[in-house]
Order: C-alpha cells, then structure tokens, then sequence
C-alpha cells in the first residue's frame, strides 16, 4: 500500500512575504494608487488589495512576523502586517507607534478596520489621536472611532456620545483626509441606535448651521445621510 506523502506546511518570513508581493506586483496598480485613489506612498510594490488579503490568509496570525513586515515600510508589508497581527498582543505603544507612520489614508484605515478596532484600549487612543495635529495620526482617530462604531456591537450608547465632542472639536479642520474621517465616524454613529441617531443629528444639525465652511459641509453630509435611513 503506498504511503501517503507528508503535507509540510509552507513558512513564512519577512523575505519571503516581500517575494511574493514582489512577485505579485504591477505597474499599473503602482502607477494608479495616487492620481486614482489618493494613496501617496514612497515604498510601494503596486499590488491589489485581493491579492494581499489571499497572502495574508496564507501567512496565518503572527504577531512577530508582523512586527517585523511593518519595519520594512513597504505599504503593502505593512498592509498584510495588519491583516497577520494578533490583537490580544497589541500594546498600546505599538498602536502609537504604527500610527506615528500613517502616512497615507490607506494604511491608517486598513490598519483601523482590520486590528485596532478590536484592541481594549481603542477608546483610550480615539480620544489621544483625535486631538493631534498630525494629519493621518488625527484622521486615525476618527477613522478608529467609525470602525469601532460599525464592528463593535456590544458597546453602550453612551461610550459613542462621549466621544461626540471630540468631534464637534474637530469639525473646522479643513484637511481632506481629516474632515472626510470626522464624517465618517458620525456617520458610523449614528447608524448604531435610535439614540444616537437623535444625537447625531442634533450635532450635524449645529455642524450644518456654522459659519464655518468646513463645519458647514460636514453637518450637512450627515444629516443628508440620516435622511436617507428614514426612508
């Protein structure tokens, strides 16, 4: 009887993700990512988000190789790096750490939709980087407080209208990436309950009737958005 061929699970390393994102690369992805979609990065292979994401399933959890693939600086090691990570591992050193080189909104939202959204400390950063000046640092913020919104259901309301003025705080800044992070978390919000949907809407209410231009758009984008869950 012939014997069956042992199956060797394949291992990964830095250099041999970097391989294989290498491999994967393409010109015109690398070419598309800033006049496209406004990903400005220095250090890119040019590769699809499908094709990091099968990757990173392949790799499986690891949260040293992860710590390893984000010092590369590769935007998409770094990308899989947070796809890989173990939350339960992740201090919150190392999420100030990672934020400080957000450079791009790709990475600052993919890296808070995938793993910081789960961490137990992402409250204690939604109110530290909300207050920043940094541009993707500040938008991190907000960008965890409508991934928390969006995938922690367990959450009292009343955690979300704390947070609440630390965006009526942020509403006047006028930077792209930041104003359009600090729509998105009320946004977030206000789809979670009834409640806070009455909150939201009292907040974009004033938002929507400054003086300020910035503040102006931002109340009038939620509110056109909670209009449309009424219908």
């Amino acid at each position: 009887m012939p014997t069956k061929k042992k199956v060797v699970a394949e291992k990964h390393d830095v250099k041999s993700v970097l391989a294989a994102l290498k491999k994967s690369r393409s010109v015109s992805i690398r070419r598309e990512m800033a006049p496209r979609y406004g990903v400005h990065t220095e250090k890119a292979f040019g590769v699809s988000m499908a094709t990091m994401q099968a990757l990173a399933k392949r790799v499986g959890v690891s949260h040293e190789l992860a710590g390893e693939l984000w010092k590369t600086g590769w935007y998409e090691a770094r990308m899989v790096a947070s796809m890989i990570d173990e939350i339960d591992k992740v201090t919150p050193a190392q999420m100030d750490r990672w934020a400080r080189d957000f450079d791009n909104w790709g990475i600052c939202d993919t890296v808070c939709f995938v793993l910081f959204d789960r961490s137990p400390y992402a409250f204690e950063k939604i109110a530290k980087w909300s207050k920043r000046r940094e541009e993707f640092i500040k938008r991190a913020g907000f960008a965890l407080l409508a991934c928390v919104a969006l995938h922690r259901k367990g959450i009292a309301d009343a955690e979300f209208i704390r947070c609440l003025p630390l965006i009526e705080n942020a509403a006047t800044d006028e930077r792209n990436f930041v104003k359009k992070g600090v729509s998105w978390a009320l946004r977030a919000i206000a789809r979670r309950s009834d409640v806070l949907k009455r909150e939201s809407a009292k907040l974009a209410k004033r938002l929507a009737d400054s003086v300020d231009p910035t503040a102006r758009w931002l109340g009038k984008e939620v509110l056109r958005e909670i209009a449309k869950t009424r219908k």
